[in-house]
């Protein structure tokens, strides 16, 4: 399968970057510190695709979101530094081959976690949108569409490359081609136009055209 297409729009957690161990550690000391098991709290809430802070919102009180959300942050930087996180297969040689003007990570996660996760395995992108770009998160198309925007290009020609349903919807809101990955979830959970395992399966170049042309497979 092959699109045609003007930029590739990346969610970052277990589609760029592996931070699920990082996370369940950082996250299972949070709920501890807060009197809960991690499955206690995972089920509470749904957690995939979701803010940090709209997690930590559904959790506790309102008086000890602030607190919680400062503390949950510092931890998941400090964990990041510490070699918490790993390349997911594929995504570096993916990334080498394309200009740095068609692309992007469009993250839930606040832009210092995502930073700290990214800069750790040596992304370093020209475009970042995070939980503090924007006012509407995923499941909203907003974030995709301001990606689209810094970028200069039709949302239409954009392709979302997503782990959660939450980031797959966001992308088709927002009028974009959808790509998945079964890195968190069964490839039945997934509404996509294509789904793989990992950015192994995907390799794009710029034709003599100017377009990129992502091919599946």
């Amino acid at each position: 399968m092959r699109f045609s297409a003007d930029a590739l729009l990346f969610d970052s957690d277990e589609t760029l970057v592996s931070s699920i161990r990082s996370a369940v550690r950082v996250w299972s000391r949070w709920a501890e510190s807060y009197g809960m098991t991690l499955e206690e709290a995972m089920s509470r809430v749904e957690v995939h695709g979701r803010p940090a802070a709209a997690i930590v919102a559904d959790l506790l009180p309102a008086e000890q979101v602030a607190e919680g959300v400062r503390r949950l942050a510092e931890a998941e930087v400090a964990d990041a530094a510490a070699g918490g996180v790993v390349l997911v297969p594929g995504a570096a040689e993916l990334l080498a081959s394309l200009p740095e003007d068609r692309w992007a990570v469009v993250t839930s996660g606040t832009r210092q976690v995502a930073e700290a996760r990214l800069n750790q395995v040596g992304i370093h992108p020209k475009f970042l949108i995070t939980f503090d770009d924007i006012t509407h998160h995923k499941p909203h198309p907003e974030p995709f569409l301001l990606a689209a925007e810094w970028l200069g290009l039709d949302p239409s020609r954009c392709v979302v490359v997503e782990d959660a349903p939450a980031g797959l919807t966001a992308g088709q809101a927002a009028g974009m081609a959808t790509i998945a990955l079964t890195t968190t979830h069964q490839a039945h959970e997934l509404k996509a136009d294509v789904t793989v395992a990992d950015l192994t399966a995907l390799s794009a170049r710029v034709t003599e055209a100017g377009n990129l042309e992502i091919i599946v497979g």
